[in-house]
């Protein structure tokens, strides 16, 4: 039998195969690096077309080509897009922004507006209110809805706001105004005001404590302004913060007659079936003479 031992191959060698293997490397990373400038460089991959899709309202290409054109840094293959997105997503209105590239020179960019809900804030400030409870800057100049609700609250409250807003507001229907404004205050009392311009103190508690009440209210309006003469509609301010009733003040009810003063108009406290209402609180009017 004839045994075979193979040799270590020498030094030369060994250097030769090590040399051919650095320059391979060498050789295919500059070709990897001349590929990358050349693509960086060449104005085939400058970006060209930028295709806008989604339900936009309140923007157009104009309005996004002067917001989110500064913001464009780059080609179709060094281009940052989250910083693309992120620039789309300051424009007024949009909520957000989904961006991805299209070989070779192409960017796809979802659009979602928010849809307005509300006024939020100051009347002096430009801050809406979308339909998911989100706050948001844009111009109230361009708000569709010319009846939009003006609604205002601590900061992180919005949500809650809104949600408040949606309960209360089919409840007052049945007084022939809407409710105008809702606000929440730091400490968690709540006042509103109506179409007609009535304005409601609303008191504290739970979601269905202000609830309970504005319904009671509601319920029992017609049947206590009737006493005095009056409609509904006469309603200037209620004060619901009461535990047994309310107070409110009526439009045309006076507590003067002649020079001689008198009591202030004045519901029974009672409870009927089904819910209770007091009036304690009448406007007060100039003297007539008689």
């Amino acid at each position: 039998m004839t045994t075979t031992t193979s040799l270590p191959a020498p030094l030369d060698v060994k250097l030769m195969n090590w040399t051919a293997a650095v320059l391979f490397v060498g050789c295919a990373a500059a070709v990897l690096v001349a590929a990358g400038s050349w693509a960086r460089h060449h104005p085939m991959f400058a970006i060209g077309r930028i295709v806008v899709q989604g339900e936009l309202v309140h923007n157009n290409a104009v309005t996004l080509r002067a917001n989110v054109g500064p913001h464009l840094v780059g080609n179709f293959f060094t281009m940052d897009l989250a910083a693309v997105r992120e620039a789309f997503e300051q424009v007024p209105w949009v909520r957000r922004a989904m961006v991805r590239r299209e070989f070779p020179n192409s960017l796809r960019v979802e659009l979602q507006e928010h849809d307005a809900f509300a006024y939020w804030g100051p009347e002096e400030g430009s801050t809406l209110l979308s339909t998911r409870g989100e706050v948001f800057e844009a111009s109230p100049d361009d708000v569709d809805e010319d009846e939009l609700p003006r609604l205002q609250g601590p900061q992180g409250q919005s949500a809650a706001v809104m949600q408040m807003y949606q309960r209360l507001a089919p409840i007052v229907e049945p007084l022939g105004a809407r409710l105008a404004t809702l606000e929440l205050s730091p400490r968690g009392s709540w006042r509103g005001s109506l179409t007609s311009g009535a304005s409601l103190e609303l008191g504290g508690g739970s979601p269905d404590d202000v609830e309970m009440r504005t319904r009671r209210f509601v319920r029992t309006l017609a049947r206590v302004t009737a006493q005095y003469g009056r409609r509904a509609d006469a309603l200037e301010s209620a004060d619901l913060r009461h535990p047994d009733g309310y107070a409110m003040r009526l439009r045309g009810v006076t507590t003067v007659e002649g020079d001689v003063p008198r009591a202030a108009p004045r519901a029974a406290a009672r409870r009927p079936a089904g819910g209770s209402s007091s009036n304690n609180g009448a406007r007060r009017e100039p003297p007539r003479n008689r």
